[in-house]
């Protein structure tokens, strides 16, 4: 069992940044694809940046291209999200999510409030 851990959210005003963190209790060897998913009140989660642990490219949704910046650290087993310029559309709790060897986990959540 792999158990994830976020953290980081918070409340902030629009044009303000926050980072998120993911810290897995480990990952595969082989192959793992790890990232954020958001889902705000009264819609369907959606996917927001992942990358994988071979492709040299993250994926980002349309809305966060330019503003959201997804990186890792191997040795901490942790992966980040670095929210620049967030909108109050960007207003969400954000998951962590890790698939690997067949299984996906998700972490518990983390709120994020852009308001004025």
């Amino acid at each position: 069992q792999v158990q994830l851990v976020e953290s980081g959210g918070g409340l902030v005003q629009p044009g303000d940044s926050l980072k998120l963190s993911c810290a897995a209790s480990r990952f595969a060897r082989d192959y793992y694809a790890i990232g954020w998913f958001r889902q705000a009140p009264g819609k369907e989660r959606e996917r927001v940046s992942c990358l994988s642990s071979r492709d040299a490219s993250p994926y980002y949704a349309d809305s966060v291209k330019g503003r959201f910046t997804i990186s890792r650290d191997n040795a901490q087993n942790t992966v980040y999200l670095q929210m620049n310029s967030l909108k109050p559309e960007d207003t969400a709790t954000y998951y962590c999510n890790l698939r690997q060897l067949g299984r996906v986990y998700w972490g518990q959540g983390t709120q994020v409030t852009v308001s004025s």
